[in-house]
């Protein structure tokens, strides 16, 4: 979407944009700004199917996708063009934590850390676009500050208690941070659902019983949630899991 503002700006005509999902995958912010702002038309449940020209891309044909983002026959529909820009995602640039035998999450691509952001490695840590992909800079920012602390206690102490207790990720969740806590301090899990919620709530639950709630009018894969649990409704026995309630 950000893409499509600035090819107009720079004079070029651009037709529409196109998403495989349901709903957005974008944020908001950026449908109203980037979209809606300069007339360009966005349609939800296609993807481009054929692409045309041998020397010089010619035109491309989108279809429908099904509940299963499978093409749908019969929907076909055939859009001259002289350019096609593609959207794949971001994952996190991990090379280094590879190198270093840090265990990464298979969900977010990005290393599996606990409370105080430290990796499975001691003594090394992570943060922000490295740890999961964010869409705001400022939870970046706010994580490398909590980082910055961690590792000069991690320093000043010698090490950290150990984190034994798992954070799953459950109904509608994708993926949390961090990945395993003690149970014994203040955390702030971040989150992102699996898919498009109304009217719904972040609830986590320890030992069966819901310690933390937070009420949405909606929850979207593409908006980061964050969610603060205090020490005192913790236990420093059993695992978390977070879900979504609808």
């Amino acid at each position: 979407m950000i893409m499509a503002r600035r090819m107009t700006l720079e004079g070029a005509h651009v037709k529409a944009v196109f998403e495989i999902m349901p709903y957005p995958s974008g944020l908001p912010r950026n449908i109203e700004q980037c979209l809606n702002d300069y007339g360009i038309p966005l349609y939800l449940s296609h993807t481009v199917t054929d692409i045309h020209g041998k020397t010089r891309l010619e035109g491309i044909t989108v279809s429908k996708v099904d509940e299963n983002l499978k093409p749908v026959p019969g929907t076909e529909q055939e859009i001259a063009c002289d350019t096609l820009i593609l959207s794949v995602g971001l994952i996190p640039e991990n090379e280094l934590s590879i190198d270093a035998g840090v265990e990464l999450d298979p969900r977010t691509r990005g290393a599996v850390v606990d409370e105080n952001f430290q990796t499975s490695v001691p003594g090394i840590f992570a943060a922000g676009n490295v740890l999961h992909v964010h869409d705001l800079v400022d939870f970046v920012s706010m994580e490398a500050e909590s980082l910055a602390d961690s590792a000069a206690a991690y320093i000043e102490n010698g090490g950290f208690a150990p984190c034994g207790l798992l954070v799953k990720a459950g109904e509608g969740i994708g993926h949390t941070i961090p990945q395993k806590i003690s149970g014994t301090k203040d955390i702030t899990l971040s989150m992102r659902p699996s898919r498009q919620f109304k009217d719904a709530a972040v609830a986590v639950s320890q030992n069966g019983t819901v310690i933390a709630r937070k009420k949405m009018k909606k929850a979207i894969p593409a908006e980061m949630i964050e969610l603060s649990i205090k020490k005192e409704t913790l236990s420093d026995k059993g695992d978390l899991e977070v879900s979504i309630e609808c």
